[in-house]
């Protein structure tokens, strides 16, 4: 069954990605954002639990009613310790009701590990969630990091990057706004 799910997962994250329906969000894609890939249809996310820094479990429902941008993401990862900054300052400019950057380490990360990570680059508004047994990131086709994706108000997935991007440029800055005002 695992394995049914998870193909069919990964043939609608990876098939269905096309140009988002909004010519507007289209031509906001500048830079790095141009790898972000709008589905054309939002896809279902799965319920799968991840831990919080206290190994206390949650699951994506908890950001319900806010545009989330989710981030798989590892310690040993240096394009996710060059981004993570730029996450940071995305979340800093647009946290609030309607909007949350979630990050979960996938695999084995440590909690110390964790922590020294995001003391070394300055990160201090991000949080420690967990998923050690992958199993939340394997559900979600996530087949290399980071991986970067964007959940609307109702938890669908709505469009996904590949690899690291400047999170805070002028064009995912836009990109957010943009659906924000969707809203």
């Amino acid at each position: 069954m695992y394995l049914k799910s998870l193909a069919l997962y990964t043939a609608l994250a990876f098939g269905a990605i096309a140009a988002h329906a909004d010519p507007a969000l289209d031509a906001l894609r500048e830079g790095d954002m141009k790898k972000l890939a709008f589905h054309a249809d939002p896809q279902v996310v799965p319920s799968t639990a991840f831990v919080d820094e206290t190994d206390a479990k949650l699951s994506l429902e908890k950001y319900r009613g806010k545009y989330v941008v989710l981030n798989f993401w590892a310690t040993w990862c240096a394009p996710c310790r060059h981004e993570m900054p730029m996450l940071s300052n995305l979340q800093t400019e647009f946290q609030g009701d309607s909007f949350e950057v979630v990050t979960i380490a996938t695999g084995r990360n440590s909690l110390t590990g964790m922590k020294k990570f995001f003391d070394e680059i300055e990160v201090d508004n991000l949080p420690l969630y967990r998923d050690p047994r992958q199993k939340l990131a394997r559900e979600m086709a996530v087949l290399g990091l980071p991986i970067t994706v964007i959940l609307d108000p109702e938890g669908r997935e709505i469009a996904r990057l590949i690899g690291d991007a400047e999170w805070d440029s002028d064009s995912a800055k836009a990109i957010i706004a943009a659906l924000l005002a969707q809203s």
